[in-house]
């Protein structure tokens, strides 16, 4: 063992973004290692109650109203749930620059504190997993890491989709059109943020990009076998985390009511902001309920204003890492998390995608036919009894996610992860491929 290194997280104020820095920070604290988390104050004692220190901050003046962890996030998508039945080039305008507004507002707001917390703590290394740049970060002037949770599209090449648009590889019609209309709606926000960001001392941002490439070191997860070819390859600080593999003392049992019973275990999951919206919800419970399939069912902050059927258990949290190993089959709505957990274990899923990289996951799901992808808001009934009985008759796709489970658990992300950050901190220059 090496001398102690002091590892800062600063995660979004996400379960996604979040879960990832715990995983990869307990393997760190494993090793001896000092590791504090930057979080926001809805979130206090949630991480020391996993071992780890805590410095609070805020991302925006106090509320009047009691807050609950990422209540922002959840409220912010429920008001916003109307933009989601619009197709992905409508939603850069309603739903994706307001976004990106929201989040610049909170590094602007929050710049100042991020600055006496890194002072105080004198990090070795600052791991920060957001889309957007918090200047105090690099204007520290200390190591940090880029850790990219979401779908790679966000790392732009002339041979991947545009980001957001959940378009296909093999089709560019409408690549132009949406990056013409990405530049035209956010060009402007993106100029002011790069202003802001130099002011404070972290130098320029790349064109029209919101979160630089560390020179340091760069972390993003995403299963080896989907990844995108690329016309350049990245910059060699880029390492590539097959899947986290995030755990939980949670224990889970399959409730006596689903033991058991004709045809497969299913679990179904919008994640912590989809399931917000009830009305969908709702609508993919009552579809599930016609089937002869049992169904486990994380029901999200709205729990009490859905309606299970008798073949469906559910609560509003649910320990995913322990469900996922005893089903037969996933509907999710396509986070990264989510999708690297589930083919970590093989599984077929159905994607609805929802917001963000969602669409560009449940693409790629499709596109390599390792699962089906549906219309969110216009989907038959049938279209999803019928991927159901598909994907779990496959032999075939069983196999192959096989292979690809056996592939990525090779070299578990987490560790991969914490190794990379420990040489950083103790060398102090960059992690190179």
């Amino acid at each position: 063992m090496t001398d102690a290194l002091t590892v800062v997280f600063f995660p979004e104020g996400a379960v996604g973004p979040t879960n990832n820095c715990v995983g990869i920070g307990t393997v760190l604290a494993r090793r001896g290692h000092r590791v504090v988390f930057v979080v926001e104050e809805s979130f206090a004692g949630d991480l020391e109650a996993k071992g780890f220190e805590e410095r609070l901050m805020r991302l925006g003046p106090p509320s009047e109203e009691p807050e609950v962890p990422g209540q922002f996030w959840k409220d912010y998508i429920r008001d916003t749930a109307p933009e989601f039945r619009r197709s992905t080039l409508e939603q850069l305008e309603g739903f994706i620059r307001p976004t990106w507004q929201a989040l610049v507002d909170g590094a602007t707001y929050v710049d100042e504190r991020l600055t006496e917390i890194f002072d105080e703590l004198g990090p070795d290394v600052i791991v920060q997993d957001n889309v957007v740049a918090f200047p105090a970060v690099a204007a520290s002037g200390r190591p940090w890491v880029r850790s990219a949770s979401c779908n790679p599209t966000e790392l732009r090449d002339p041979l991947v989709p545009p980001t957001f648009s959940g378009y296909p590889v093999a089709d560019r019609a409408g690549w132009e059109e949406f990056d013409a209309e990405y530049r035209r709606i956010h060009e402007d926000l993106w100029r002011g943020f790069d202003d802001f960001c130099r002011t404070r001392g972290a130098g320029p941002l790349d064109e029209l990009e919101f979160m630089n490439t560390s020179p340091w070191l760069n972390l993003y997860l995403f299963p080896g076998p989907l990844d995108y070819r690329r016309q350049r390859p990245l910059d060699p600080t880029w390492h590539r985390l097959d899947a986290v593999g995030r755990t939980t003392a949670d224990p889970f049992v399959v409730p006596d009511t689903l033991q058991d019973g004709d045809g497969a275990l299913v679990y179904f999951s919008l994640g912590s902001l989809g399931s917000a919206d009830v009305e969908l919800m709702q609508r993919v419970l009552d579809v599930l309920a016609s089937t002869s399939h049992r169904y486990i069912v994380s029901l999200g902050p709205r729990a009490d204003e859905l309606v299970l059927a008798d073949n469906q258990w559910g609560q509003e949290y649910l320990p995913q890492p322990n469900v996922l190993p005893q089903v037969d089959l996933v509907i999710t709505h396509g986070g990264n998390n989510t999708n690297s957990e589930v083919l970590s274990l093989g599984l077929p899923q159905i994607v609805l995608p929802i917001f963000w990289d969602q669409h560009a996951n449940a693409q790629r799901i499709d596109e390599l036919e390792l699962g089906a992808r549906l219309d969110t808001y216009r989907f038959e009934d049938a279209d999803m009894t019928s991927a159901i009985e598909r994907l779990l008759g496959d032999v075939g796709l069983e196999r192959r996610l096989a292979e690809i489970a056996e592939a990525i658990g090779r070299e578990p992300g987490a560790v991969r992860g914490a190794e990379l950050i420990e040489r950083l901190g103790q060398t102090a220059q960059p992690v190179l491929t």
